[in-house]
C-alpha cells in the first residue's frame, strides 16, 4: 500500500469497498461536498454554528460588559501571517468579553468579512468593517522582518464608506500591478473616503492611482469614514517616536486637511512596552491641542493570549526567517489580545474617557453586511428585442439547426420541451444569464476553441438547442427540472469547458467585452494543510530543509495531524505538531478559483476588492466561491479540460486524413462502447477512468446515456458520505427491492430506485 500510508490493514480497506463496517472503527467522518456536478469536488463551507453559551445571544440586552467598550483595530488571520485567529473567534471572545461591538480591520483588504458578519450575526454581535490601509509600498513584503510602509486604519461609518473603502482598496492593488504591492497615497486615498469614482479599467491598464483622484464623486464628503491615527507604523506614532511632538503635530494635521476634522481619531493602545505610556502620554496632549478625539485600541492580533506562540511562528514564516532570527523584531509580550471594557479601563486608567469614546464610536459605526448584490450585465440585443425575446429567437434558429422545422421536428416533443424550458427561464428572470453563457460558447466556436457545458445543464433542451452542451436532452429522455426549477434556490450553474490550452483566450474575452471593473475572477482560499503547517512550523522552529522533507514525509495523508500525532511510529517533534495542529486550516494566501468569473452590471469593486492575481492579466476578488455566493455574487465557471484538447486534435486528423467532418453532437449511442464500460475498461475515458468508477462499472453495467450519469453522480461526496451507492447498485441488479420511505416520494426518487443521488432530489 505504500510506505507513507496510514497503518490500514487489508481487511478494513475490504470492508469498506464491501460496504461493511469493521468492530472497533467509528464511522468515517465525511466531509460536505459542493453538491455539483463537477467529476471533482471542492469543500463548502459549513453554515456557522455559535458555541452553545453563544447560541441566540442578544448583546443589545444585558450581556455587555460593565464598563462599555469596543474593539476598534483588530487583525484576523486573514492579515495573512500576521493575524492569528479565525474572525469567528474572534467574534466569540469579543461576544464573551461583553464587548459593544468589534471591528476587523485586515491589512489591505475585506478578505474575512463575509465569515465575520455570518458569526456576528449569529452571536448578536454589532459589527464595524474597516481596514489597515498600507501607504507608500515600493515593493512586496513577504520576506521582510519589519515590513515597510506607512500604516491607516480607516473604519466604515455606514455601508456608503464600505463601498468607498472596496473601491480605494481595489484602486490600490490594481495600481501596484502585482500581487501583494498595493500602491496607493494620501491624497487618492483621501479623495476616494470623499466619494471619487475612478475607471477601475485605467488604473488596472496602468494609469496610476492617480486616475482617483481625478474621478467623479458619487455623493456627500469624506464623512463617511473615520480614520484612526494607527499602529507604531502609523505616520503619527512614527513621527512621534522619530522626530519629536513638533513632527507628529506636521502629521496629524496632514491626516485632519485630508480627511476632515471630525473625522481623524487620535489611537492609544499599551503592550507594556516600555515606551507605550510615554507615547500615549505625548499622543493624548497631541490631540488635545488640535481638538481631535482620543480612543483606545489594543491593536488585537489573536482572540485570546495562548495564540501569542503561533503569532510569532507566523511572522517568522512570513520574513522567511526562524525564531531565533526574527526574535529582536517580535513583540515582547503576549499583549495584543481581545479584552473586556473593565481591563481597558484600568490600563487606561490615566487618560478618562478614552475606553467609553471607543465603545460609543464602535456603536455609532456598527451595521449589518446585508450587501444589495449586484445584477448580471445587461445583454446587449437588436433593436426591438429584450432579452427574454432574443433568447427565443437564437433558442428558435438553434432548435431548427439540431431538430428541423418546428412543422416536422426530429423528435416530437423537442419542441413542446424547449417551449417548456423558455417559459420557466423567463418566469425565474434568468434569460441574461443564457445569454452571456451563449456569448461565451460563440467566442470559442469562432475562434475554433472546443468547448462544453457540463453537468446538469445537459438535462436542457434549450442549452443543447443554443450550442452549449451537445447532449440531446429531449432524445435522451433527461429531466430539466435537475437543471432549473422554481423549488431551486439561485441562477443555473452552467460550468463551461473549454479545451485547457485555449482557456485563457476565452477569459481574456470576458475581460475585454465586460471590463475590469465588472469582472473578476473568484479567489481560492489556500490554508494550512496537515503537510504544509508541518513545513512552515518546522521552517519557524529553525529546522532544515532535508528535516522538513522527512517530516512531511511522515504525515498522515489521509486524516488530519491528530492522526499523526497518534502514531507511535514518526520523528516530528511534539513543538512542531502542536503549532502545526493550531495553524491547521488558516488562510495562508489567496489563489485562483479553477474557473469561477463574477459578472455584475456595475463595478463589483463596491461590493468586494479586487486585486491582481500571480497569472498575468488576471484580476480576482478577495473572496471565495462560498463568501460569494452569501453574498448574491453570480458566477460562472469557465474550466479547462486537456480532453476537449485530445478531442479536437482528434477530430483534425480525422478530417485530415480520411475527409469526414465528425459532428460531436450527432455521434450515435452504440452498444459496443457500452459493453467497453462494463468491463471497466475505461482508462483514458474521461469522468469514468478513476479507479473508484473503474469498480463501479461492472457492478453498475451501464446500457443506456442515463445509467452514465447515475454512475457519475455516485462517485461524489454526497452520495458515498450518505451511504446511497450500495443500494443502488443492489436495486439496480435486483439483490434489494425498491422502496420509497413515504408514498409522496416515489415521483422524486423512481428515477433513482428509491435512493436519493441528486442535490435537487433534497
Amino acid at each position: 500500500m505504500g510506505f507513507n500510508n496510514p497503518r490500514m490493514p487489508w481487511r478494513e480497506v475490504e470492508a469498506r469497498l464491501a460496504d461493511r463496517r469493521v468492530a472497533g472503527r467509528p464511522a468515517p467522518s465525511g466531509l460536505a461536498g459542493d453538491g455539483g456536478d463537477s467529476p471533482a469536488w471542492s469543500y463548502k463551507r459549513p453554515a456557522y454554528q455559535p458555541p452553545p453559551e453563544l447560541a441566540g445571544a442578544d448583546l443589545g440586552g444585558g450581556r455587555r460588559g460593565s464598563v462599555p467598550y469596543a474593539e476598534l483595530h483588530c487583525h484576523s488571520n486573514f492579515s495573512f501571517l500576521d493575524g492569528a485567529s479565525h474572525p469567528e473567534e474572534l467574534v466569540e471572545e469579543a461576544a464573551r468579553l461583553g464587548l459593544e461591538a468589534l471591528a476587523v480591520t485586515d491589512h489591505d483588504g475585506m478578505y474575512g468579512v463575509v465569515r465575520f458578519a455570518e458569526a456576528a450575526r449569529a452571536v448578536g454581535m454589532p459589527t464595524v468593517f474597516g481596514a489597515e490601509v498600507t501607504l507608500g509600498l515600493t515593493r512586496g513584503q513577504q520576506g521582510m522582518a519589519d515590513p515597510e510602509g506607512e500604516h491607516l486604519v480607516v473604519l466604515a461609518r455606514d455601508p456608503t464608506g464600505y463601498t468607498r473603502l472596496c473601491r480605494a482598496l481595489s484602486v490600490a492593488h490594481l495600481a501596484g500591478r502585482g500581487k501583494g504591492k498595493p500602491v496607493i497615497d494620501l491624497e487618492t486615498l483621501a479623495a476616494m473616503g470623499a466619494g471619487a469614482v475612478p475607471d477601475l479599467g485605467e488604473v488596472a491598464a496602468g494609469a496610476g492611482p492617480g486616475v482617483a483622484a481625478r474621478g467623479v464623486a458619487d455623493s456627500g464628503g469624506s464623512d463617511h469614514w473615520v480614520v484612526l491615527t494607527g499602529c507604531r507604523k502609523g505616520a503619527v506614532p512614527r513621527a512621534l517616536t522619530e522626530a519629536g511632538p513638533a513632527r507628529a503635530g506636521v502629521e496629524l494635521g496632514r491626516l485632519q486637511r485630508a480627511f476632515g476634522r471630525a473625522n481623524v481619531v487620535v489611537e492609544l493602545w499599551d503592550h507594556g512596552d516600555p515606551l507605550d505610556s510615554a507615547r500615549n502620554d505625548a499622543l493624548v496632549l497631541l490631540a488635545d491641542r488640535v481638538g481631535a478625539e482620543v480612543v483606545a485600541t489594543n491593536n488585537v492580533h489573536y482572540h485570546q493570549p495562548a495564540r501569542r506562540r503561533l503569532a510569532t511562528a507566523l511572522a517568522a514564516v512570513r520574513a522567511r526567517r526562524s525564531l531565533d532570527d526574527i526574535d529582536g523584531w517580535l513583540p515582547a509580550a503576549a499583549a495584543a489580545h481581545l479584552r473586556s471594557g473593565a481591563e481597558q479601563s484600568r490600563r487606561m486608567a490615566r487618560y478618562p474617557g478614552v475606553v467609553q469614546r471607543a465603545a460609543e464610536l464602535g456603536r455609532a459605526c456598527a451595521f449589518d453586511l446585508q450587501l444589495v448584490a449586484p445584477r448580471l450585465p445587461p445583454f446587449p440585443t437588436p433593436e426591438g428585442h429584450s432579452e427574454a425575446s432574443w433568447l427565443r429567437e437564437l433558442t428558435e434558429r438553434g432548435a431548427a439547426r439540431r431538430y428541423g422545422s418546428r412543422s416536422a421536428p426530429a423528435h416530437p416533443r423537442a419542441y413542446t420541451q424547449i417551449d417548456h424550458e423558455l417559459d420557466m427561464i423567463e418566469q425565474l428572470g434568468f434569460p441574461g444569464y443564457f445569454l452571456i453563457v451563449t456569448d461565451i460558447v460563440e467566442f470559442c466556436r469562432r475562434n475554433d476553441i472546443y468547448c462544453q457545458g457540463r453537468g446538469s445543464a445537459a438535462n436542457s433542451a434549450v442549452c443543447y438547442a443554443l450550442g452549449i452542451t451537445n447532449a440531446d436532452a429531449v432524445g435522451l429522455g433527461l429531466l430539466f427540472e435537475r437543471f432549473l426549477s422554481p423549488e431551486r434556490d439561485g441562477p443555473p450553474d452552467i460550468d463551461v469547458d473549454i479545451e485547457s490550452g485555449r482557456r485563457e483566450e476565452a477569459i481574456q474575452y470576458v475581460y475585454r467585452r465586460y471590463g475590469r471593473g465588472c469582472a473578476a475572477q473568484v479567489a481560492n482560499v489556500v490554508t494550512y494543510r496537515p503537510r504544509s503547517a508541518v513545513r512552515d512550523m518546522g521552517k519557524a522552529l529553525g529546522a532544515a530543509s532535508g528535516q522538513l522533507d522527512a517530516w512531511s514525509k511522515q504525515v498522515d495523508h489521509w486524516g488530519p495531524l491528530s492522526a499523526t500525532a497518534a502514531q507511535k511510529d514518526h520523528q516530528i517533534p511534539a513543538p512542531v505538531i502542536a503549532l502545526a495542529e493550531e495553524v491547521q486550516h488558516f488562510p495562508r494566501h489567496l489563489g485562483i478559483h479553477s474557473g469561477g468569473m463574477v459578472l455584475c452590471d456595475r463595478p463589483v469593486a463596491e461590493v468586494c476588492p479586487v486585486e491582481w492575481a500571480r497569472m498575468a492579466d488576471r484580476s480576482v476578488l478577495q473572496w471565495d466561491k462560498d463568501d460569494c455566493a452569501a453574498a448574491g455574487l453570480v458566477k460562472f465557471d469557465m474550466l479547462g479540460l486537456g480532453m476537449l484538447t485530445v478531442l479536437h486534435a482528434t477530430v483534425d486528423h480525422i478530417r485530415s486524413f480520411h475527409g469526414v467532418e465528425v459532428d460531436l453532437a450527432g455521434l450515435p449511442q452504440e452498444p459496443e462502447v457500452y459493453e467497453m464500460l462494463c468491463r471497466a475498461d475505461s482508462v483514458g475515458v474521461f469522468q469514468v477512468e478513476s479507479r473508484a468508477q473503474m469498480a463501479t462499472l461492472p457492478r453498475l453495467k451501464p446500457r443506456t446515456f442515463y445509467d452514465l450519469v447515475v454512475e457519475v453522480a455516485l462517485i461524489r461526496p454526497g452520495p458515498i458520505q450518505g451511504g446511497s451507492v450500495h443500494p443502488y447498485i443492489r436495486r439496480r441488479n435486483g439483490e434489494e427491492p425498491v422502496t420509497y420511505l413515504h408514498p409522496l416520494l416515489e415521483r422524486s426518487l423512481a428515477k433513482t430506485l428509491g435512493v436519493p443521488l441528486f442535490q435537487e432530489q433534497l
